[in-house]
C-alpha cells in the first residue's frame, strides 16, 4: 500500500470563466492527403490554443481512449513565456511549473485509456519535483521507471567542471496490471476466438472505470434482444463514453448476450490481443543513449525541413517513435499536449509507414509570438512541419526543402482546429453557443434538431468552464 509521503507546493490554478471554450476548425491550416500510403484517410488533429482549455475539450469525447501520452513541458519560469508572466509572475520557478503541470496531469489521466502510459522528459534541475507531483497523481505504484536520454556528445567548459549530457524520462501507467506487457511477454492463453471474430482472439474485459463524469461516462446501455439495462457498478463510470457505443456495437467490441441470467450484464466488452503490443521487451533495458536520440539530431531534422530558424532543442523522431513503439498497439491513439515543432506528429507517421499501422495523433500547442516565431509557433513551425511531411510540400505549394529530396511523403489528413470562446448566455444579437459549437469536430454527425444539440452542449460544456478542484480532490482520495 503506498501512502503519500507529504508532498506539497502552493498550487495555483487557471482562473476559470463564464466563457465557453470549443473548438473550431482552421480552414487555412487544415488539408488532406490524396497520397497512397499506411496513413491515407486516418484523420489526425493539431489544436492551436491553451492546453488547459485543449485538454477539456478532449475529455468530451476521448475520456478513457488515449493509448499513449508523451509531453516535453517547460522546464522553468524563462521558457513559459507569456503563461508564467500572466498567470503566477512570483520568483519561484518550481512553483510556476508545477502549477502548470498539477491540473493539465490530472486530466491527462482522465484521458488515458485503462492500459494507457504516460511519458514526461525533464531535466536533472526538476525530475524530483516532478516526479513527486506524477506520484501524487497517479499513484506511486503506477510508476514504470525513469528512462535516461543522451542528449549531447560534446563536452564543454562549465566552471565547476561537470559536463551534463542526459536528461530524465520519467514513464507511467494508467494502471499498472494492465501493462505488464512493458515487463516480459504477456500470457494469451486465455485468449480465444469462439464467435469467428474477425478482428482475432479476445478476453473480456471490464468496460467500467473508477473515472469519469456523470455526463459522459454514466448511462444506460440496453440489450436489445432481451431488454436487459446495465448502468455502471457504483462509484464507477463506463470507460467509454456515450459518442462511441455504436462504434464500439458495429465493429464487434461490445456484444449483446441473446440470453441474460440473473446478475449478469446484458452485453460484453472484448479487448482484443491484437490491441496490445505482443513483442517481449523490457523497459529496464530502454535507454535513449544511442546517437539516434541527441538534440542535434532533432535540430538537423528541422533544418532539412528548412524550419530550424523558428524552433530550438526538438526532440528527434527516432526517440519519439521508440517510446511510442514500445508499448501500444497499431490501431493507437497518441496524444502530445506540448507539442513544440511536431516531433510526435512525424513520428506517429512514420511508425505507420514502417509496420502498416493506423495510430493517429492529436498534438496540442499554444500560438505563442516571439522575435523566432512572430506568426507563433503554431503557424511558424507546427502545422508548416506536418503540411511538408505528410504532403510533401509547403501551403504555398513549394517543396524546395531537403526532407523531400530523401523520402517520400507520409499522407493522412490533418485537421487543425482553434480553441474559440462565446459567452455561456444566449444573446439574440449574436450567435448562440448552440449555433457556433461544431459537433462533428467531437466525432459525432450533426444533430438533427435543435432540442439535441442544445442538450449535447448544455450536458458537455459546462465541463470546460468549471474549476477542476473537485476533482482534485476525488483523484487525490484514489492515490491515497
Amino acid at each position: 500500500m503506498y501512502k503519500k509521503t507529504g508532498f506539497h507546493f502552493d498550487v495555483r490554478l487557471e482562473k476559470d470563466t463564464n466563457k465557453i471554450k470549443y473548438l473550431s476548425k482552421n480552414e487555412n491550416l487544415s488539408f488532406k492527403s490524396d497520397i497512397d500510403s499506411p496513413n491515407k484517410n486516418i484523420k489526425n488533429q493539431l489544436i492551436i490554443g491553451d492546453n488547459y482549455d485543449a485538454l477539456k475539450n478532449l475529455l468530451i469525447n476521448y475520456r478513457n481512449q488515449i493509448d499513449v501520452i508523451y509531453i516535453d513541458p517547460p522546464y522553468g519560469k524563462d521558457d513559459m513565456g507569456q503563461f508564467a508572466e500572466t498567470n503566477y509572475n512570483n520568483a519561484i520557478t518550481r512553483d510556476n511549473l508545477l502549477s502548470m503541470l498539477y491540473p493539465r496531469l490530472q486530466m491527462a489521466k482522465q484521458l488515458l485509456s485503462e492500459d494507457g502510459v504516460i511519458f514526461c522528459s525533464i531535466d536533472d534541475k526538476n525530475q524530483a519535483y516532478v516526479k513527486c507531483l506524477f506520484d501524487d497523481i497517479f499513484g506511486e505504484n503506477n510508476f514504470l521507471m525513469d528512462a535516461i536520454r543522451k542528449t549531447k556528445s560534446t563536452t564543454n567548459d562549465a566552471k565547476e567542471g561537470i559536463n551534463i549530457q542526459h536528461e530524465s524520462l520519467l514513464i507511467y501507467s494508467k494502471k499498472r496490471e494492465n501493462v505488464s506487457l512493458l515487463h516480459g511477454e504477456k500470457d494469451f492463453t486465455n485468449y480465444k476466438n469462439p464467435d469467428n471474430d474477425p478482428l482475432g482472439t479476445w478476453i473480456i474485459a471490464d468496460p467500467s472505470a473508477k473515472s469519469g463524469t456523470k455526463e459522459n461516462n454514466y448511462f444506460s446501455i440496453t440489450n436489445p434482444y432481451t431488454g436487459t439495462v446495465d448502468y455502471p457498478p457504483e462509484g464507477r463510470f463506463w470507460c467509454f463514453s456515450k459518442n462511441t457505443v455504436q462504434s464500439h456495437i458495429d465493429s464487434g467490441r461490445i456484444c449483446f448476450k441473446k440470453e441474460v441470467n440473473e446478475g449478469e450484464r446484458g452485453f460484453i466488452y472484448k479487448r482484443y490481443k491484437n490491441d496490445l503490443r505482443t513483442t517481449k521487451r523490457t523497459f529496464d533495458s530502454l535507454g535513449f543513449v544511442d546517437n539516434l536520440y541527441l538534440n542535434q539530431v532533432g535540430t538537423k531534422e528541422l533544418k532539412n525541413l528548412n524550419l530550424v530558424d523558428f524552433f530550438k532543442y526538438p526532440k528527434s523522431v527516432n526517440f519519439i517513435k521508440e517510446i511510442i513503439d514500445s508499448c501500444s498497439h497499431k490501431n493507437a491513439k497518441i496524444l502530445d499536449f506540448f507539442a513544440g515543432s511536431g516531433t510526435t506528429g512525424q513520428a506517429v507517421l512514420e511508425l505507420n509507414r514502417d509496420d502498416n499501422g493506423q495510430r493517429s495523433f492529436i498534438l496540442c500547442t499554444n500560438n505563442e509570438k516571439t522575435e523566432m516565431n512572430p506568426n507563433g509557433i503554431a503557424y511558424d513551425v507546427t502545422s508548416k512541419r506536418l503540411k511538408r511531411v505528410m504532403t510533401g510540400e509547403c501551403y504555398d505549394g513549394s517543396n524546395d526543402f531537403k526532407w523531400i529530396q530523401d523520402n517520400e511523403a507520409l499522407g493522412g489528413d490533418l485537421e487543425v482546429v482553434d480553441i474559440s470562446e462565446c459567452d455561456d448566455v444566449v444573446d439574440f444579437n449574436e450567435m448562440s453557443p448552440f449555433e457556433l459549437i461544431d459537433e462533428t469536430l467531437y466525432g459525432l454527425d450533426k444533430f438533427e434538431n435543435i432540442a439535441d444539440k442544445i442538450k449535447w452542449v448544455c450536458e458537455n460544456f459546462k465541463f470546460t468552464m468549471k474549476s477542476l478542484d473537485e476533482e482534485h480532490s476525488s483523484n487525490s482520495k484514489e492515490n491515497e
